[in-house]
């Protein structure tokens, strides 16, 4: 599988596009030069309520929203990790020793955070979901330093391995070798691609992650370094101590593999950032990243624009006619599966069955594009079958197993929906597909023109198909002078050697309004012809 990763620098923002084998599978949105309370950015935030009924605690980091902060998210090293940041205030010159700190009680499961936390409380706080709709962002006192071979968990104790390294000896290969490295006071979590790693290539690792707890901490201790020496308020106490690092090099620590050929960056500056990590973390590669100079925008000569335009809207396409509509509520994503017009075989059931399961794969593949989270509702089409909802569900499931996020299927119900619960961390990718409509001003919403070719192929195929050659298709001159481009292979000798199709312009038609006439010259309808035939 070739994956390839394009990142677009505009001034308010990143996007980070992610195909596999030409395909796009990821897109992320980064906003520029303002704090977006990422997800691993860790704040000095002070305790503005305490909320018993919730468990939980409200939390001030600089968000217009106050932060979340529940009982169980306080970790059980909660006591510990206090004792110790009140011996780095208490004396700012020096970085106090993780060991000298006296090791405290670990909170209980079933307690309450009033007895831990009061307002006005400051907490060191990480931020584990970012801020989506009305909600602030969700935080943790567990702080965890992310690589990417492995996570340090300062006041821990454990190594763990990653599930996903299904092999016995590698996993106990990897535990015996962190724990022969692992600093006092410290736990780690060993990912998945730390697997067949050497003991250099983690020990370095390590020696980063330490550094950048204990920058965490010298920030904390002398905030006026962030302020330029300037005397600040007690309100300005409440501050950011490490930013996790940018979204683009996130993505590529997150997902970075020996399969990635390619990738192409519009920034210099950007560009510059991510060869020196990569040939930090994979030397080999370094050459793989590049940079992209050409005039047109890079998601453009790439055809990220045209997928994302396709792959975003309310209405998604998928094989043999079959479409889904994506609908998101304050509650809830809702997904209904629809057949369209088409049939693939004359059996109701096996029709239903084959066009789920079409519908199944592309579910997969916009719950990943999309980033969608919380609770997702599928209509499927109904089926009678007890085996074939098994085998759907089976199916779902199995497509979803290389999904990163954590997730929950459900099988189908009784009315035929299926249930998935997805993790959640950001806000769902949101792209406005629909144009202003050069003909009416923004009067009205049209679908977007880089898709109006596409609408007019799959027109002339329902016709080809009822009535064979020699119909006729009139366009505005617009169009027509477009689809004329090209001396020798241009979209209008294509359609009339394929479809046998008659093409000339009428200057009375709408800009993205197309009009069909059989042989003797009467209207024709392509919806209709295709209704027939089903």
């Amino acid at each position: 599988m070739k994956s390839e990763l394009f990142v677009d620098v505009q001034p308010a923002e990143i996007a980070i596009a992610l195909t596999e084998d030409d395909r796009l599978q990821e897109i992320n949105r980064e906003k520029r030069d303002q704090d977006n309370f990422a997800v691993g950015n860790i704040y000095f935030g002070r305790v503005k309520k305490v909320m018993p009924a919730l468990n939980a605690a409200f939390v001030d980091v600089g968000h217009e929203k106050e932060a979340f902060l529940h009982y169980l998210d306080l970790g059980t090293t909660f006591l510990t990790q206090q004792k110790y940041l009140s011996a780095a205030l208490s004396n700012r010159k020096i970085l106090p020793d993780m060991e000298s700190i006296e090791e405290q009680p670990a909170l209980e499961k079933d307690g309450q955070i009033a007895d831990y936390v009061q307002a006005g409380d400051m907490l060191l706080v990480q931020v584990i979901k970012e801020p989506i709709n009305t909600k602030g962002p969700r935080l943790t006192t567990e702080i965890s330093i992310a690589g990417r071979n492995m996570v340090l968990i300062p006041f821990a104790q454990k190594v763990m391995v990653s599930q996903k390294i299904r092999k016995e000896s590698e996993r106990n290969r990897l535990k015996q070798l962190l724990q022969t490295i692992q600093p006092a006071r410290f736990g780690m979590i060993v990912r998945t691609v730390a697997e067949g790693k050497r003991s250099a290539e983690l020990d370095n690792e390590l020696r980063i992650l330490l550094q950048r707890w204990e920058d965490t901490i010298r920030t904390l201790q002398h905030p006026e370094k962030n302020t330029g020496g300037k005397k600040k308020n007690k309100d300005a106490e409440v501050r950011l101590v490490n930013e996790e690092l940018g979204r683009t090099i996130g993505v590529i620590r997150d997902i970075f593999t020996t399969d990635f050929t390619a990738i192409q960056i519009n920034d210099e500056a950007i560009y510059n950032e991510v060869k020196q990590y990569v040939q930090l973390i994979a030397p080999d590669f370094a050459k793989i990243v590049k940079l992209y100079q050409k005039e047109q925008p890079i998601f453009d000569y790439f055809d990220i624009t045209r997928q994302m335009k396709t792959g975003l809207g309310r209405i998604v396409g998928f094989k043999n006619g079959g479409y889904l509509t994506i609908d998101r509520t304050e509650a809830l994503f809702s997904i209904d599966v629809n057949s369209g017009s088409k049939k693939l075989f004359e059996d109701q059931e096996e029709n239903a069955f084959q066009f789920n399961m079409l519908a199944a794969d592309e579910i997969a593949h916009q719950l990943r594009l999309r980033d969608i989270g919380g609770i997702i509702i599928i209509d499927f089409i109904d089926m009678d079958s007890k085996d074939n909802q098994q085998k759907l569900y089976e199916h779902m499931r199995d497509l979803m197993r290389g999904d990163r996020a954590k997730h929950n299927i459900l099988p189908l119900s009784k009315f035929g929906l299926m249930q998935i619960t997805r993790q959640r961390v950001r806000p769902a990718v949101e792209v406005n597909v629909m144009e202003v409509c050069p003909t009416c001003q923004g009067k009205g919403k049209v679908q977007p023109t880089l898709l109006f070719t596409d609408t007019i192929q799959s027109h002339l195929e329902m016709l080809h198909d009822s009535l064979g050659k020699g119909f006729k298709l009139e366009l505005h001159p617009f169009v027509y002078a477009y689809i004329n481009q090209g001396l020798f292979n241009s979209l209008k000798k294509q359609w009339q050697r394929r479809y046998g199709v008659h093409i000339s312009q009428n200057q009375s038609l709408g800009m993205l309004e197309m009009h069909f006439t059989d042989k003797q010259g009467n209207p024709i309808s392509p919806e209709l012809h295709n209704h027939k035939d089903s």
